[in-house]
């Protein structure tokens, strides 16, 4: 009985770890407000330095008032702001 316990616990644990690497990962979202450049560099196509015009952006010009603001940035796009809309928010 003790090993049926055993091979039930087993094959639960594997199936929760199958389960977890199954579900893709959320990422969280990123507040153009607020973000640091580290935060702002783990978005698709933005590096360091496109991190900084971002935070240089919202020193010079204020807050975002829309995400779609983002492309007012030089060197960010449509292409790259379609990729990331769905992880930025301004509140």
């Amino acid at each position: 009985m003790q090993k049926i316990k055993i091979l039930f616990a087993a094959l639960l644990l594997s199936f929760s770890l199958f389960a977890m690497a199954a579900e893709p990962a959320k990422a969280s979202l990123i507040n153009l407000n607020t973000a640091t450049v580290a935060e702002l560099s783990t978005l698709s196509g933005i590096g360091q330095s496109k991190a900084e015009a971002i935070i240089e952006y919202r020193k010079q010009i204020g807050s975002f008032k829309n995400i779609n603001e983002l492309t007012m940035v030089k060197g960010i796009g449509s292409a790259t702001f379609e990729k990331n809309k769905d992880r930025l928010t301004i509140k």
